[in-house]
Protein backbone atom coordinates (compact mmCIF):
# COMPACT_ATOMS: atom_id res chain seq x y z
CA UNK A 1 0.00 0.00 0.00
CA UNK A 2 1.41 3.38 -0.97
CA UNK A 3 1.13 6.06 1.64
CA UNK A 4 -0.21 9.44 0.62
CA UNK A 5 2.15 12.34 0.95
CA UNK A 6 1.58 13.80 4.39
CA UNK A 7 1.21 17.56 4.43
CA UNK A 8 0.14 18.04 8.06
CA UNK A 9 0.66 16.20 11.30
CA UNK A 10 -2.44 16.28 13.55
CA UNK A 11 -1.11 14.64 16.68
CA UNK A 12 -1.13 11.30 18.43
CA UNK A 13 -3.50 9.27 20.54
CA UNK A 14 -2.98 6.15 22.64
CA UNK A 15 -5.94 3.90 23.41
CA UNK A 16 -5.38 1.84 26.56
CA UNK A 17 -8.90 0.65 27.43
CA UNK A 18 -9.59 -1.88 24.71
CA UNK A 19 -11.49 -4.58 26.63
CA UNK A 20 -14.61 -3.51 24.73
CA UNK A 21 -14.90 -2.03 21.25
CA UNK A 22 -13.78 1.61 20.96
CA UNK A 23 -13.40 4.16 18.19
CA UNK A 24 -10.92 6.96 17.61
CA UNK A 25 -11.06 10.51 18.90
CA UNK A 26 -10.18 12.17 15.60
CA UNK A 27 -8.65 15.66 15.87
CA UNK A 28 -10.70 18.56 14.50
CA UNK A 29 -9.87 20.41 11.30
CA UNK A 30 -7.19 23.09 11.23
CA UNK A 31 -7.64 26.26 9.18
CA UNK A 32 -4.66 28.01 7.60
CA UNK A 33 -5.66 31.11 5.66
CA UNK A 34 -8.47 30.00 3.38
CA UNK A 35 -7.50 26.32 3.48
CA UNK A 36 -9.04 23.84 5.90
CA UNK A 37 -7.19 20.61 6.71
CA UNK A 38 -8.66 17.59 8.44
CA UNK A 39 -7.06 14.25 9.28
CA UNK A 40 -7.22 12.02 6.20
CA UNK A 41 -5.25 9.00 7.40
CA UNK A 42 -3.69 7.47 10.48
CA UNK A 43 -0.79 5.20 11.30
CA UNK A 44 -1.90 2.41 13.66
CA UNK A 45 0.39 0.25 15.80
CA UNK A 46 -0.45 -2.38 18.43
CA UNK A 47 1.55 -2.54 21.65
CA UNK A 48 1.50 -5.25 24.32
CA UNK A 49 -1.07 -7.52 22.61
CA UNK A 50 -2.58 -7.81 19.14
CA UNK A 51 -5.67 -5.76 18.32
CA UNK A 52 -8.63 -6.47 16.01
CA UNK A 53 -10.40 -3.78 13.99
CA UNK A 54 -13.39 -3.29 11.70
CA UNK A 55 -14.13 -0.20 9.65
CA UNK A 56 -17.81 -0.77 8.87
CA UNK A 57 -18.92 0.84 12.16
CA UNK A 58 -19.49 -2.64 13.61
CA UNK A 59 -17.81 -3.74 16.83
CA UNK A 60 -15.01 -6.26 16.31
CA UNK A 61 -14.52 -9.09 18.80
CA UNK A 62 -11.35 -10.66 20.17
CA UNK A 63 -11.61 -13.26 17.39
CA UNK A 64 -13.38 -11.42 14.53
CA UNK A 65 -11.96 -8.53 12.55
CA UNK A 66 -8.73 -7.55 10.83
CA UNK A 67 -5.69 -7.96 13.06
CA UNK A 68 -2.89 -5.58 14.00
CA UNK A 69 -0.05 -7.74 15.28
CA UNK A 70 2.32 -6.60 18.01
CA UNK A 71 5.74 -5.76 16.59
CA UNK A 72 4.48 -5.12 13.07
CA UNK A 73 5.28 -1.90 11.24
CA UNK A 74 2.68 0.85 11.69
CA UNK A 75 -0.36 0.20 9.50
CA UNK A 76 -1.43 3.15 7.30
CA UNK A 77 -5.23 3.45 7.39
CA UNK A 78 -6.87 5.95 5.03
CA UNK A 79 -10.53 4.96 5.27
CA UNK A 80 -13.25 6.78 7.19
CA UNK A 81 -11.63 7.48 10.56
CA UNK A 82 -15.01 7.94 12.23
CA UNK A 83 -16.14 4.36 11.43
CA UNK A 84 -13.15 2.27 12.53
CA UNK A 85 -13.45 0.37 15.84
CA UNK A 86 -10.88 -1.63 17.86
CA UNK A 87 -10.72 -4.33 20.53
CA UNK A 88 -7.84 -6.17 22.19
CA UNK A 89 -7.30 -9.88 21.55
CA UNK A 90 -5.97 -10.28 25.12
CA UNK A 91 -5.66 -8.04 28.17
CA UNK A 92 -3.14 -5.16 28.28
CA UNK A 93 -3.17 -4.16 24.61
CA UNK A 94 -2.53 -0.54 23.64
CA UNK A 95 -3.12 1.15 20.31
CA UNK A 96 -0.85 3.98 19.20
CA UNK A 97 -2.31 6.29 16.55
CA UNK A 98 -0.73 9.19 14.64
CA UNK A 99 -2.96 11.41 12.49
CA UNK A 100 -2.06 13.11 9.20
CA UNK A 101 -3.64 15.15 6.42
Amino acid sequence: MALREASRYFGQQQLTSLASSVGLTVPTAQVTGETSYRPAFALLQAEGQSIRWRDDNTAPTASVGMILNVGADPYPYDGDLSRIRFIETAASAKLNVSYYA
